[in-house]
């Protein structure tokens, strides 16, 4: 609840929140309060009701003040260098940089919002944004903390840090992940792997032509054991989510005397001036406090387009840009390694450009995070599509996605497999995620790498009901690239984990190995060996087979008859997927999902292509393509499409 909740309260004739118990507040004002209403700057009545809402959340009271437009920042840099009688910062000593101590690691003097700065006097002082900053002095050396201190804005203090450490920060943005659990130790230059997949070809080439039939049978029988694997995995996971019921959300009651934490948002933006502006609409209807909201539009230092959009965009208190430094790898996860230290929250969250999140959704997490034991680490909300019904393709894929979040992906948990994590609407513990060094900045699919790397190092992911909207890729080749990037992201991170096999069992026990062998190889394998499946369709059309030679037409005909039965069966899925009130004008579509796969063997030809040559290559998404879009689901809360589906 905010100020301007609190005042209505107030002015009810029945209410007086400052005499309320769940309220009460102490008698006094704090210091900086004081101070505010004695200059005239804001008014007692919302300096108490400013105390109120601080004594429900974890933030200083000019956090609250800012983020409810009652003050500027300019009124509280000057309050905050008054009352401790310290003095501004100029522009000039802030251009000048921060100077470092030797072997002083920046990325503590950006957390702690500090920087040491040389005035026009030749003397250094420590910059601060509150003259309440003790509280982070344990991480400074006592050089450090001895300094006279000046007061600055927290932008402008860590970009000071930020420009004077400029090439240490690009280096351990791309390198934070051991490199034990990175791809980051492969060689850059194909010419290795080139080699190699042509002596591969040249091997399958040769073997074909001398024992044609064989090489069939081996690819075939090899589609056919992924295909059974792949029905009973998710026959499995369809079960355990049948019986455990639909992701639930969280109950609002918290436990006694629990403050609400901060919540840092990372937003990676690349190219994105369509929706930038649609972005910032959606992201202001959250409904968690603002004090306790910091959202962070990650940008690349060579995106001058969406610069020069969010420069026209004048930004709420709560919201920020940090730029990324060019470099190598210009991938999404290396951009996030790089803002992570910029956040201020306990916990960090996931959005990306197009996504419409349910108004609630943090409040949730929050409250989930604050009852759940340690070891849950993550929480994965649920991703759906606003624009459903703009053509075929994008149906499919609602489908596809409807299927997997509020089907496939709850009951993977529910049996207790580690999961992949879907790419937005994620939320970490900071500590976990700093411990494990955060995304690996060479992988395509960060996501579901981070999925398993946390279930190696003991911590669980969670399912929880709260849904994310976002813009379904509505055109064939954006939608064959992006699947493209996922897949090769998926063939990457099959083959780090498994660099060694022995530990990687040991890290996760004899289960979660096997559900890791049979998502991933089965995944993988059916993609890329489907036209071998699809040779079935001959069998049952009474034409002529490939194996005619080698099987018994009646046995032909019963691996064709196991085949249909597995596509009906993912036709139930898919049904199962859209049965929800929200989605069941797509279940006359779900029959034509076998129609749409054949999209994702085109892709996974393409990714293993770029698996070879350009492992690293990030092809971007395409965004605003909707044709119509939707702002009655974009208003209204998206929860209830967790129903029956």
């Amino acid at each position: 609840m905010g100020i301007s909740e609190l005042r209505k309260l107030d002015a009810h004739p029945r209410h007086d929140v400052r005499r309320t118990g769940a309220l009460a507040q102490g008698d006094d004002l704090c210091s900086l309060g004081r101070y505010l209403v004695r200059t005239g700057v804001i008014s007692n009545s919302d300096a108490e009701l400013a105390q109120i809402v601080q004594a429900h959340c974890d933030a200083p009271l000019d956090r609250v003040l800012l983020s409810e437009g009652l003050v500027d920042a300019p009124d509280i840099l000057n309050a905050q260098a008054a009352r401790a009688n310290l003095r501004l910062a100029t522009s000039r000593e802030l251009a000048r940089g921060a100077e470092l101590p030797g072997g002083m690691d920046a990325r503590k003097l950006i957390k702690a919002n500090v920087a040491p700065i040389r005035g026009a006097d030749g003397r250094l002082r420590l910059a601060v944004d509150t003259p309440d900053a003790h509280a982070r002095d344990t991480a400074l050396p006592a050089d450090l903390r001895n300094l006279p201190r000046i007061i600055a804005p927290r932008r402008d203090i860590q970009a000071s840090v930020a420009d004077a450490a400029r090439a240490r920060l690009t280096i351990d943005a791309q390198s934070r992940t051991p490199a034990s659990e990175s791809c980051r130790t492969w060689r850059a230059s194909p010419a290795r792997r080139i080699a190699l997949a042509l002596m591969v070809m040249a091997a399958c080439i040769a073997l074909t032509l001398q024992f044609p039939v064989t090489v069939y049978s081996v690819f075939l029988g090899w589609a056919m054991v992924t295909l059974i694997v792949s029905a009973v995995l998710k026959m499995a996971a369809v079960c355990a989510r049948v019986a455990k019921g639909a992701p639930e959300g969280v109950q609002p009651d918290l436990p006694p005397g629990a403050k609400l934490p901060k919540v840092s948002v990372l937003v990676p933006l690349f190219r994105e001036t369509e929706i930038a502006h649609h972005l910032i609409t959606r992201l202001a209807r959250l409904t968690y406090p603002k004090c306790l909201l910091d959202v962070i539009l990650v940008l690349e230092e060579k995106d001058d387009t969406t610069r020069q959009t969010l420069a026209q965009i004048d930004l709420p208190p709560w919201m920020r840009a940090v730029i990324v430094p060019d470099g190598q790898p210009r991938t999404k996860p290396r951009a996030m390694n790089y803002a992570l230290d910029f956040c201020e929250g306990d916990i960090v969250g996931i959005f990306d450009a197009e996504d419409a999140p349910d108004p609630d959704q943090i409040t949730q997490i929050s409250r989930r995070f604050q009852a759940a034991p340690p070891d849950v680490a993550c929480l994965q909300g649920i991703l759906d599509y606003y624009n459903p019904r703009q053509n075929w393709l994008a149906r499919c894929f609602t489908i596809e996605y409807a299927t997997w979040f509020r089907v496939m992906l709850p009951g993977l948990a529910r049996l207790g497999f580690a999961i992949p994590l879907g790419g937005t609407t994620l939320y970490f513990r900071r500590d976990v995620l700093e411990a494990l060094g955060g995304w690996d900045a060479h992988n395509v699919t960060e996501d579901a790498d981070l999925g398993f790397r946390l279930a190696r190092h003991g911590y669980r992911t969670e399912v929880i009901g709260t849904v994310t909207g976002e813009e379904a890729n509505c055109r064939a080749w954006p939608w064959v690239k992006q699947r493209s990037r996922w897949l090769k992201g998926y063939m990457t991170t099959y083959l780090v984990h498994m660099r060694r096999p022995v530990t990687l069992l040991r890290q996760l026990g004899a289960w979660q190995f096997l559900g890791f062998q049979a998502h991933f190889v089965a995944a993988l394998s059916q993609f890329l060996l489907a036209p071998f499946l699809w040779s079935f369709w001959l069998v049952m059309l009474g034409l002529p087979h490939p194996l005619d030679s080698v099987l018994p037409r009646s046995d032909l005909l019963r691996f064709g008859q196991l085949f249909l039965a597995v596509e009906i069966l993912n036709v139930c899925f898919y049904m199962l997927g859209v049965s929800g009130r929200q989605h069941r004008h797509l279940m006359i579509w779900t029959p034509t999902m076998h129609l749409y796969t054949p999209l994702g063997t085109i892709a996974a030809i393409k990714a293993l292509y770029e698996m070879i040559v350009a492992p690293f290559y990030w092809d971007k998404t395409t965004h605003g393509l909707s044709l119509t879009p939707e702002p009655v689901q974009e208003q209204q809360p998206l929860r209830d499409r967790v129903d029956l589906a």
